[in-house]
């Protein structure tokens, strides 16, 4: 196998949670829906705005990659919900459902043979795809990794009452 080819199986190993990480739909599956919006003490944010966040983000990202039209949300308050925004279970797997399907497209771009990796992205201020690919699997992984912990506390607290 070209080292090329084995970057693209490694970002995509990356991407899919694999090594030290956890992968989105381990975390997402057995999530209590119903305790989405809740508000944990010492955090700013429910579990549903950090899937929203790493949604959106990721988003941005993917798309700054491949469209040159593509405008930034604003930063900060642009890559987060509202603070007092809430979601029900429809609108949670509407969350989790474009969270995939962004993800797998940022994949299908990491695999497609055509796309260079380490080009600079023309519109960029010398970002490449695999500065991009990283930046998504390593922001991933560090909200994945707060769901994580926001489930533990949410089912001890349950556990107390």
């Amino acid at each position: 196998m070209d080292k090329i080819q084995s970057l693209r199986e490694h970002l995509l190993y990356l991407l899919d949670g694999g090594g030290a990480h956890v992968d989105f739909d381990s975390v997402v599956a057995d999530f209590p829906v119903e305790a989405a919006n809740q508000k944990i003490d010492g955090l700013p944010y429910t579990a549903w705005a950090v899937v929203e966040h790493i949604r959106i983000a990721q988003r941005d990202i993917l798309e700054f990659s491949r469209d040159a039209e593509h405008v930034s949300p604003k930063w900060p308050e642009g890559y987060w919900p509202a603070g007092d925004e809430s979601v029900d279970a429809k609108g949670w797997s509407r969350s989790v459902e474009a969270f995939r399907s962004d993800l797998k497209e940022m994949k299908d771009l990491v695999a497609d043979p055509s796309v260079d990796l380490f080009a600079q992205i023309p519109h960029g201020t010398g970002q490449t795809i695999l500065r991009e690919a990283l930046l998504v699997a390593d922001h991933n992984a560090y909200h994945l990794g707060v769901l994580v912990t926001m489930k533990r506390l949410l089912e001890a607290t349950k556990n107390k009452t």
